[in-house]
């Protein structure tokens, strides 16, 4: 009995504590300034690795759009499939400033 006591006030810490750590941690983030070399970095990966890996994904989803379009028709659901087998990985990989995810 004591035992489950002693649990429930722990829970009850952890739970206080977060609830104060968590509005803190929001203000020590605000004041963080990125380095260039850190923005340098997260552009170079940026350009060879998830631009390619975007372009890829748009590819096999216009594929996967056109093979599901017959059933995507029938169902009323032709915008929904568009938007996420195509417009989603167009607007990742083209519309969005280098570097930002």
């Amino acid at each position: 009995m004591n035992g489950i006591i002693t649990f429930k006030r722990l829970i009850v810490l952890i739970t206080v504590l977060s609830l104060i750590a968590v509005p803190c941690a929001s203000c020590f983030a605000q004041n963080l300034e990125q380095d260039p070399e850190i923005i340098a970095g997260t552009m170079a990966g940026d350009a060879l690795l998830a631009r390619p890996l975007g372009f890829c994904a748009l590819v096999i989803g216009s594929a996967l759009f056109v093979v599901s379009l017959p059933f995507s028709a029938t169902g009323g659901n032709v915008k929904p499939a568009f938007d996420r087998l195509m417009a989603d990985p167009a607007m990742f990989t083209f519309n969005r400033p280098l570097g930002e995810f």
